[in-house]
């Protein structure tokens, strides 16, 4: 063994006995005084906010990171914690770190009374008008439906900036992530009050330079032998098919590209065929970049919009009312202009 590594090891093994001794004396007991009830009863609360990310996250590293300060201060400020309380707070190991019973029970009360100081500050900043209204939204439709109207969602909110993310991570409401989340699908996923915004009509695209090589296609069913641009799975394609009164007798095929953007862009390459809704497609469409192959009426899913349970933010109600007007108005456009046709 090199003599670093005996070195090394040696000084942590002493550094655990002293804190191992540390956490074995018997804290000096303190006297209420009835003027200062807190007094000597709060640890610092910079080690209480190490202490909580710790045991939120099970990872010193991912703590560091949402605090924003280095791990080994974090390994500090626990270590401090618990001389302070006296008792052993975390288990650090291979696979992160792990609550003892005595820390259970303190995470439990830090936990509930963080989140508490966070919402109140969010509903003071936001009333002041200085909080900035986050929005999370399914990539496809914040590139191509909500970026273009910022300055639209700006006027509405009236106060307060606006962050958009196109993400279709489902956020952690109770932990603040987000104010506002708008995905696709049932919404039973997300935590909190979900309210429908609308359910779009989806149709077959393609490009012009695809349809010159292949041809329009005669019927919905000879979509089965075309090359089918999917998104994350084949249950998209599937479930229109199915509403388009087809019996699949064999597994559908076609490049998989993760979410609705890249099966647009690669429709729009001339890669093949991709469902699309008239929110993603209203520009491409009139402009002729895209052909809608077949006149059909069918929606496979919706938008929802979901936020908080306790939610009191007035921005988030005025943003519901808008977003939902403006989805059915776009929608309402295209059909008109079918009907047209």
């Amino acid at each position: 063994m090199e003599y670093d590594t005996v070195v090394h090891q040696a000084n942590h093994s002493r550094e655990s006995r002293v804190i191992d001794c540390n956490l074995r004396k018997k804290k000096l007991g303190v006297r209420y005084d009835p003027a200062r009830p807190l007094s000597g009863r709060l640890p610092p609360l910079i080690m209480l906010r190490a202490f909580e990310a710790a045991a939120r996250t099970g990872s010193m590293r991912k703590a560091a990171t949402d605090i924003g300060i280095s791990h080994t201060v974090v390994s500090r400020h626990l270590q401090g914690l618990e001389t302070w309380i006296g008792w052993k707070l975390l288990d650090a190991g291979p696979r992160g770190v792990t609550l003892t019973p005595e820390g259970k029970s303190l995470h439990d009360v830090t936990s509930v009374a963080f989140q508490s100081i966070a919402n109140i500050s969010a509903q003071l900043r936001a009333k002041a008008g200085t909080d900035e209204l986050h929005i999370w939204c399914f990539p496809g439709l914040a590139t191509r439906w909500l970026i273009p109207r910022l300055d639209e969602i700006r006027e509405v909110v009236s106060s307060g900036e606006v962050l958009i993310r196109a993400t279709d991570r489902i956020p952690d409401f109770a932990r603040g992530e987000a104010d506002i989340m708008i995905g696709f699908g049932d919404g039973n996923r997300a935590l909190g009050r979900v309210f429908p915004l609308l359910r779009p009509r989806m149709f077959p695209v393609a490009s012009p330079s695809w349809v010159a090589k292949y041809g329009m296609p005669g019927s919905v069913e000879e979509l089965t032998c075309l090359p089918l641009i999917h998104e994350e799975s084949y249950a998209q394609w599937t479930s229109w098919l199915t509403q388009a009164g087809l019996r699949l007798d064999r597994p559908l095929k076609g490049p998989r590209l993760w979410d609705a953007n890249l099966g647009f862009d690669a429709a729009m390459a001339g890669q093949g065929v991709a469902l699309t809704t008239n929110l993603m497609a209203a520009g491409e469409l009139n402009r002729g970049d895209l052909v809608e192959l077949f006149d059909t009426d069918i929606s496979v899913g919706g938008y929802y919009l979901a936020t908080a349970q306790n939610a009191q933010d007035r921005r988030i109600d005025l943003f519901r009312v808008w977003i939902t007007e403006a989805l059915a108005a776009c929608e309402t456009v295209r059909l008109a202009a079918i009907s047209v046709r």
